[in-house]
C-alpha cells in the first residue's frame, strides 16, 4: 500500500485543482472577450466568421469523443499536461495568425485549441471527483464555480487589454504564459485518481473496466443523461440570452450584456454556495430542488410579458442550472473502482451538449424565436429533474471514501470525516 497522503497534502491537492478549474476560465475568456480583434485583423464579414469559429468547435466535438479513452489510458495529470500545452499552443497561436492576417493559421489554431480544452474538461472532472472522494465532502460545485470566475477575470482582463490598446497578439501571448504557468504549478500538487486503490487486486478491477464497458452501462448513461440536460439549461444561456434580450425583447445591446452578466453570476452563486446544502440535504434532495428551479426560471424567461421580469427568470434559472454538471460528474465517481472512466463518459456527453446544442437551438430559432425554441431545453430539463434518482447510489447519498474501500476493510486506515447531520 502506498502512504496515505495527509490532511494537509489534500487540502493543497484541492486548491491545486481549484487553480487548474480557474486557468481554464481564463483560458475560455483570453480569446471570446476579443473576437472583434480577429474579425477586424483577418477582415472577416460576420459569415465567414462564424466558418471560422465553427473550427474550434470541430476540433473540440473531434475531441471529447476520445477524451475518456485518453484519461483511462494516460491518466488525469498526464492528460492535463498534454491538453493544456495544446490549448495554450492554439491561443499563442491566434495571436500570430491575426498579425499576419493568415485565415488558415487562425482556422488551424483555433482547431488545436478546441481540442485541447476537450481533453482538459475531461481530466480536470477526473481530478476534481478525485480529490472530493478524498476530502469525503461534496466539492465539485465550488471547482466549476471557480472555472466561472476565471472567465470573469479573463473577461476583465480582456476588456481592459482593449481599452488600453494592447495589441491582440501581444494579450494572446501573454494570456498563454499565464495559463500554462498556473497548470504547471498546480500540476506538481496533484495526484493521482486512483489514490487509495494501491492493492494489486484494486488497480487490476481499475485498469479492466474500460470506456466501452462504461458506455453499456445503463447507470451511467442515465446519469450522462441527467448532465446532458443541466449542460443545455447552461450552454444555450451562454449562448442566447443576450440576443433573446435584444431581439425578442426589444432592448438594447448593453441590456443583453447584462442579462448575460446576470445569469453568470447566480450561477456562480448558487456554485459557491450549494455546496453547503449538498453536504447538509444530500445530493437528491438538492437536485430536486435546483432542477425545478430551472424549469421555473426557464418558463418566466419564455413568457414573461415585460424585461423585468425576464430577468428574474435568469436570476431563478442560473440559480437552477448552476449545480447540475458537477453534482452529475460527483454520482459518476461513486463507484471509485470505476469512476475515472464513468466520469471521463458523462464529462463526454454533457460538453457534447454544450457544443451541439446552441446550434442546433439556433435552428429552432430561426423558426420560431430564440425564446420559443427554449422549450427544447425546457423538456431536457424536465428529463433531468426525472432522473435524480439515479444520481443516488450509496446510502445516506454521500461521496465514498476510496481510503475504506481498500481489499481489507480491518487495515484501511481510518479517515477524518466532516461532520454531517
Amino acid at each position: 500500500m502506498k502512504a496515505t497522503l495527509t490532511g494537509q497534502q489534500i487540502k493543497t491537492w484541492y486548491r491545486a485543482v481549484l487553480i487548474i478549474f480557474f486557468a481554464s476560465g481564463l483560458l475560455t475568456a483570453s480569446w471570446l472577450t476579443r473576437l472583434h480583434d480577429i474579425s477586424h485583423g483577418l477582415h472577416l464579414s460576420p459569415g465567414p466568421m462564424g466558418m471560422l469559429l465553427l473550427a474550434q468547435t470541430v476540433g473540440s466535438f473531434s475531441a471529447v469523443s476520445m477524451s475518456g479513452y485518453l484519461v483511462s489510458k494516460f491518466g488525469a495529470r498526464t492528460c492535463i499536461l498534454g491538453s493544456y500545452i495544446l490549448a495554450t499552443a492554439g491561443v499563442a497561436l491566434v495571436g500570430l495568425a491575426v498579425s499576419i492576417a493568415s485565415v488558415p493559421l487562425a482556422a488551424f489554431s483555433l482547431m488545436i485549441m478546441g481540442l485541447g480544452i476537450a481533453v482538459s474538461n475531461v481530466a480536470s472532472n477526473v481530478q476534481g471527483v478525485a480529490v472530493e472522494r478524498a476530502l469525503g465532502r461534496f466539492v465539485t460545485p465550488i471547482m466549476h464555480g471557480f472555472f466561472s470566475i476565471g472567465t470573469v477575470v479573463g473577461a476583465a482582463i480582456g476588456t481592459a487589454d482593449t481599452f488600453l490598446g494592447v495589441p491582440f497578439g501581444v494579450h494572446m501571448l501573454y494570456m498563454a504564459i499565464l495559463i500554462i504557468a498556473l497548470v504547471l504549478y498546480s500540476l506538481r500538487h496533484c495526484h493521482s485518481e486512483n489514490y487509495g486503490q494501491d492493492s494489486t487486486a484494486m488497480m487490476a478491477q481499475v485498469t479492466s473496466y474500460r470506456v466501452k464497458d462504461a458506455w453499456r452501462d445503463k447507470h451511467t448513461i442515465l446519469i450522462g443523461i441527467f448532465v446532458l440536460g443541466m449542460a443545455l439549461a447552461e450552454g444555450s444561456a451562454n449562448d442566447w440570452i443576450a440576443l433573446a434580450l435584444t431581439r425578442e425583447y426589444e432592448t438594447t445591446a448593453t441590456v443583453g450584456s447584462l442579462g448575460y452578466f446576470t445569469f453568470v453570476a447566480a450561477m456562480t452563486t448558487g456554485r459557491l454556495l450549494g455546496t453547503r446544502f449538498l453536504n447538509a440535504h444530500g445530493r437528491i434532495s438538492v437536485l430536486r430542488v435546483t432542477c425545478s428551479l430551472a424549469i421555473i426560471g426557464l418558463i418566466i424567461f419564455i413568457f414573461a410579458p415585460n424585461t423585468a421580469l425576464g430577468f428574474v427568470g435568469l436570476v431563478v434559472w442560473g440559480l437552477g442550472a448552476s449545480l447540475g454538471f458537477p453534482t452529475g460528474m460527483s454520482a459518476a465517481s461513486d463507484d471509485p473502482v470505476k469512476a475515472a472512466v464513468r466520469v471521463s463518459v458523462v464529462s463526454t456527453i454533457g460538453y457534447a451538449a454544450f457544443l451541439g446544442g446552441p446550434p442546433l437551438l439556433g435552428m429552432l430559432g430561426e423558426a420560431f424565436g430564440i425564446r420559443h425554441g427554449l422549450l427544447a431545453v425546457l423538456i431536457f430539463v424536465v428529463s433531468s429533474l426525472m432522473l435524480t434518482r439515479y444520481l443516488e447510489v450509496f446510502k445516506n447519498d454521500k461521496p465514498v471514501h476510496t481510503e475504506s474501500l481498500g481489499p481489507d476493510p480491518a487495515t484501511a486506515v481510518p479517515q477524518e470525516q466532516p461532520n454531517q447531520p
